[in-house]
């Protein structure tokens, strides 16, 4: 873990909101090293896209950002210059409230695009903080419809992984509809193994990087509420946890937990869900 002040000298060498670079500079690797970039190729790849000979061919080149954990991408209601496609680690998305409380919105992981809110009025609607040491592609604003006019292969990418996220967005209705703080929890699990099998890792074994507060934050509810939750899913024999590492051990019945409309913690739902095990 990064002690503060080299966190703060990270920051203000990688995030160009703070230093007043253009949103598109290009960090270097470290003292003296190359800048990092990515190739068309690589970042269609990363958006889940198909490459095809231009795209191999093409010779332009995308910055890439390295972030500390705890540094901010993009903050609430600046100008936005680029987007930004995560190329590894993780982001939480922050809106801050007229009293100061900040709502955690959703989290960003490898393959999700950030920013894409602020194509609307031309300003980022949320800040996005990095939950862990990370990477993003940049891609900025100024040459993106030139992008995606000339290159069918990366638009086509970028409007599949737009859809996808919004669908994941609304999924968070779902996941709020339940009344039951276990059954809520059960379900943003669910979601959460869904979303990591697409991405090709385990779907069994989550390592969270976002915190029981930033978990309580995002589905509405006290810290206390979220440590009880999952004392609960794990007695119940669904999962097993230590800390951030959580084990789905019973994926059918964490499943069977997030359609309950009543919630485990009711004594008659849980032994039904226990005999139907």
């Amino acid at each position: 873990m990064a002690t503060a002040p080299r966190r703060a000298a990270i920051v203000h060498t990688l995030s160009p909101a703070l230093d007043g670079r253009d949103a598109w500079y290009l960090p270097k690797a470290g003292q003296g090293g190359d800048a990092l970039r990515s190739d068309l190729a690589t970042l269609i790849a990363l958006l889940g896209g198909t490459t095809d000979v231009q795209a191999r061919n093409s010779t332009q080149r995308f910055g890439v950002l390295r972030l500390s954990r705890g540094a901010t991408l993009a903050h609430e209601g600046a100008f936005a210059q680029a987007l930004y496609v995560v190329q590894a680690g993780s982001f939480k998305s922050v809106k801050t409230a007229e009293d100061g409380y900040e709502h955690v919105i959703g989290f960003a992981w490898r393959r999700d695009l950030i920013g894409y809110d602020a194509l609307y009025r031309e300003h980022y609607a949320f800040s996005a903080v990095a939950l862990e040491d990370s990477r993003v592609v940049v891609l900025p604003l100024a040459s993106l419809r030139a992008l995606r006019l000339q290159c069918p292969a990366f638009d086509a990418a970028l409007q599949s992984l737009v859809s996808r996220q919004l669908m994941h967005a609304g999924e968070l209705a779902e996941v709020m509809a339940a009344v039951a703080a276990e059954v809520r929890l059960a379900r943003f699990l669910v979601q959460l193994s869904q979303r990591m099998a697409e991405r090709g890792e385990s779907p069994r074994r989550l390592l969270l990087r976002m915190n029981r507060r930033d978990i309580a934050n995002h589905l509405g509810l006290a810290h206390e509420t979220i440590s009880r939750s999952f004392r609960m899913l794990s007695e119940a024999g669904w999962l097993r946890v230590d800390n951030r590492d959580v084990q789905i051990i019973d994926p059918d019945g964490l499943k069977r937990a997030a359609r309950s409309t009543r919630g485990s913690s009711d004594d008659g739902a849980r032994e039904a869900l226990h005999c139907a095990a």
